[in-house]
């Protein structure tokens, strides 16, 4: 590996305090060459001095050199009108899509790098998204950044969803120079979290790959957009046609959609839980429904870090990276683990929770996760008025719903106190279709009392329900090993059909959640057969998603090729009563003793 060629300027920032001025050295289109002679580029910035300082790095494919403000200008104005603190303290020049502000970092003693990926910005070569290759970049640059002259030798990795995802992949190959990383609302397992949901073809990433990559792919030259901080081209000086881009990367969702099980293709962009030993902060956002929540939670519970802290807030995804609460505790951490500073850090709880109430958030500590003192608690469905009763009711009956409709809704009697559910959730249903399979998509939601429903600001939509699961009936063999009553671990691997009008036992795992239900409201679940929809239209849309945001964001399953209406457009029957189980696991949590 080696460097060359940078432009160099230099910048006037702000300290953290907002009041003293202080020189950042700003490097930009560093060369980084691979092992295969690829060059990926890399702007650095860093104090202007000949001291040596601990790296912040980031790796991705959202060109370094567009600013938030450009690339994503509905979420930034969202962000700064909602949270003056992000704009503050800064010239917002260098603000880029989900990694760190470096006039926030660098009057703090680090050096901040950020580079292009393979394919994308400033870096030419192939687009191959989570790939080993460009998981092996990735450790080329930790390693690259750990020699360099300007670097004490620890390097931490730091950034939000891609830049998250990521880092878990690249921490299960040990670079000898990563110290430390915190996760930020990053998936971690290829199949489960990010392209398959329960076994369900998820529609994201085609349309992330149109909206976000293809934009930004080296070689738009001309046609691209241009750096605000310095006037460059953000895709690189040459100009390429439609067909050579086309030549320089696949088609990313119907590569998903060719592996429709859990095989060799995403095992290979997948965490390797046991091989992760740096210590870390995974930061989970309780709204993160199809993408951003899973992975963490299963990253606290299942590496082998020996120091790790978990961390979970709501509002959207990339929010509280930014807001002085989400620097200030990525500055402590950080501070401990790449500068040796004895501030506590170590002695911080295990788990930090911004538990969410109808109308705020209430931070709290915990020792473990899942909470220790948790109540598991079984609310079964009743087909007798579609009720969430404490006890089965012993009545045989089925109740079938048509799979392209809303589904079933069962709900509980109004809470007689305040009732907290935090921590991962699971349901078990005795299920039969009228076709070989059966797509299940649960929902588990709150009313008030007059039966409006509560929604949340999720990672993305608005209108976020408490928590959502997903399975593929003929995808239910579970691993055994991996297995937990409130977390069911789908296989994958293989499909067992139907016989139609047969019911078979379903696990399905509900993705973790917190609210505190207020005395007065109902719980509910809905069953469905298609995604959840808070309103058939509400003219909600982001600058960089294609779909209108009705409840799901943009983690939708309806790509007709995976769910042919022949198959998943049927009947569904649930069925209860002796040896067919029906209820929802749910983490109540006790008051502390």
């Amino acid at each position: 590996m080696a460097s060359t060629g940078p432009n160099t300027s230099l910048n006037s920032s702000l300290d953290t305090s907002g009041k003293q001025p202080a020189a950042m050295l700003i490097e930009r289109d560093i060369a980084i060459v691979m092992d295969d002679g690829v060059v990926l580029r890399a702007d650095v910035f860093r104090p202007n001095d000949s001291q040596q300082y601990p790296v912040l790095l980031s790796h991705g494919p959202y060109a370094k050199g567009l600013a938030f403000q450009d690339g994503y200008p509905s979420a930034w104005q969202k962000m700064i009108t909602s949270h003056p603190d992000v704009a503050c303290g800064s010239s917002n020049l260098h603000q880029n899509w989900e990694v760190v502000d470096p006039e926030k970092w660098v009057p703090d003693g680090y050096v901040c790098v950020r580079i292009d990926s393979r394919g994308c910005g400033r870096s030419p070569g192939f687009i191959d998204h989570f790939s080993p290759r460009e998981t092996q970049d990735f450790y080329q640059c930790i390693e690259w950044a750990g020699v360099q002259p300007w670097s004490s030798g620890k390097v931490g990795l730091s950034g939000v969803s891609y830049y998250g995802i990521n880092q878990w992949q690249v921490a299960s190959l040990n670079p000898p120079h990563l110290a430390a990383m915190c996760i930020w609302e990053g998936a971690a397992d290829w199949y489960r979290d990010m392209t398959h949901h329960g076994g369900i073809l998820s529609t994201f990433w085609a349309n992330w790959y149109d909206m976000q990559v293809n934009t930004v792919q080296y070689g738009l030259g001309e046609r691209g957009p241009r750096s605000r901080a310095d006037g460059s081209l953000v895709c690189g000086d040459e100009t390429l046609s439609d067909a050579e881009l086309a030549k320089n990367r696949g088609d990313f969702g119907d590569t998903i959609l060719a592996h429709p099980l859990d095989d060799d293709y995403h095992r290979a962009r997948s965490a390797a839980w046991d091989k992760i030993t740096v210590p870390f902060l995974s930061a989970a956002n309780w709204g993160g429904q199809g993408l951003h929540t899973r992975g963490n939670f299963e990253g606290m519970m299942r590496a082998a870090s020996r120091q790790k802290w978990l961390e979970a807030h709501g509002l959207e995804h990339w929010t509280h990276f930014y807001t002085d609460y989400g620097v200030a505790l990525q500055k402590r951490f950080f501070a401990h683990f790449l500068k040796g500073e004895q501030n506590g850090w170590d002695r911080e709880p295990p788990v930090q929770l911004q538990v969410r109430h109808v109308d705020r958030f209430e931070r709290r500590a915990e020792k473990s996760w899942p909470i220790d003192r948790t109540s598991w608690t079984k609310l079964h469905l009743d087909p007798v008025g579609q009720s969430l009763r404490n006890n089965e009711s012993g009545v045989e009956r089925t109740v079938s719903f048509d799979a392209s409709g809303n589904g079933l809704t069962f709900l509980s009697e109004p809470l007689e106190t305040a009732t907290e559910i935090t921590g991962p959730l699971a349901a078990k249903l005795s299920v039969s279709s009228s076709t070989e399979d059966a797509d299940i998509f649960l929902v588990l939601r709150v009313f008030t009392a007059d039966m409006r429903e509560v929604t949340f600001a999720g990672a993305i939509d608005p209108h976020t329900p408490v928590a959502q699961g997903w399975l593929r009936a003929s995808q239910r063999a579970l691993d055994p090993a991996l297995t937990i009553p409130y977390r069911p671990y789908h296989l994958h691997t293989a499909r067992e059909s139907l016989v139609p009008g047969e019911p078979v036992e379903l696990e399905i795992e509900l993705w973790p959640t917190s609210i505190v239900v207020p005395a007065g409201c109902r719980i509910g679940l809905s069953v469905r057969g298609n995604d959840y929809v808070f309103a058939e239209s509400t003219g909600l849309k982001l600058s960089n998603f294609k779909n209108e945001l009705r409840g799901c964001g943009p983690f939708l399953h309806n790509d007709p090729r995976d769910r042919p209406a022949a198959v998943f457009g049927g009947s569904t029957t649930l069925h209860f009563g002796p040896g067919y189980p029906a209820y929802v696991l749910l983490p109540v949590i006790k008051e502390p003793a």
